[in-house]
């Protein structure tokens, strides 16, 4: 469902007022509960993710690194099977993968002397039974099992709903006896960004002639939705034409204000609404 800019605001302010951690979430919703989960689990990803990004340089510094990596150790000393690093992570406001990276890639570097490459830390998040010690590789397991917006489990689950939703799209195109061109095939052809389907026949939504598709399995804010338009949809829009962006999980309704110059935005498949 879309949200004026008022009320996007309103969710974006009382995030910035509870914690970053799934408490926080539990409290969002309660909130607001009128909201769809999915659309508040979104905004909630979104706006946690501009934390980590404004706060991350303060927690690479040489000083602070030391800082955790030492609280760590201190801190299995006295018990290893209290959970550390998510506590450390849940205290400084960081993300506890991060947190979690940060800690590994210093403990490689005492073990080997040398600076570990990001494919070993980023094969030992994703397995952490890759860690040669055991206390470590609890800790990192713990930090990325609950952390909500980050981390190798989160990414393998936002690759899996952006997927569902590409399919259930191309589901409805076949239903509707829409012809189409997908990604992949468009890739085959040699083009090498492109929506995610192209309509072989041009449909028409609202007025509107399209013709392309993408589908976005997040909510649509301000940040990303310029993000997208600088990095697709405008090369989509001069490339194919005009077309749609589906926000599955809602947008901020003034960001549909480029429909006039081709690109639409709506919550759902379009065919299926009142339009």
């Amino acid at each position: 469902m879309p949200l004026s800019k008022a009320q996007y605001g309103e969710v974006a302010l009382f995030l910035a007022q509870v914690a970053p951690t799934r408490l926080g979430l539990r409290q969002l919703k309660a909130r607001f509960p009128s909201q769809s989960q999915s659309t508040l689990l979104s905004i909630f990803s979104q706006e946690y993710q501009k934390l980590i990004k404004r706060t991350h340089a303060k927690h690479h510094t040489p000083e602070a690194t030391e800082a955790y990596y030492r609280r760590y150790l201190n801190g299995v000393i006295k018990n290893a099977a209290a959970p550390v690093l998510l506590e450390m992570a849940n205290e400084v406001s960081f993300a506890p993968s991060l947190m979690a990276r940060i800690v590994l890639e210093r403990f490689v570097q005492e073990q080997d002397g040398s600076i570990p490459s990001k494919t070993l830390i980023n094969s030992m998040l994703r397995d952490p039974s890759q860690i040669p010690d055991g206390v470590l590789a609890n800790q990192v397991y713990q930090c990325t099992v609950n952390d909500c917006c980050y981390g190798p489990l989160v990414d393998c689950i936002k690759h899996a709903i952006g997927h569902e939703h590409e399919v259930l799209l191309q589901e409805m195109l076949l239903e509707k006896n829409i012809s189409f061109l997908a990604e992949d095939q468009l890739r085959a052809n040699g083009y090498d960004k492109t929506p995610d389907f192209i309509l072989e026949v041009p449909v028409a939504v609202e007025g509107h002639i399209i013709h392309w598709i993408e589908s976005k399995a997040s909510f649509g804010d301000e940040c990303s939705h310029q993000a997208y338009l600088h990095d697709q949809f405008w090369s989509y829009w001069n490339r194919f034409g005009p077309g749609l962006v589906i926000y599955w999980y809602g947008f901020i309704e003034e960001l549909d204000c480029h429909r006039n110059r081709g690109i639409l935005l709506k919550d759902c498949f379009p065919l299926w609404c009142k339009v």
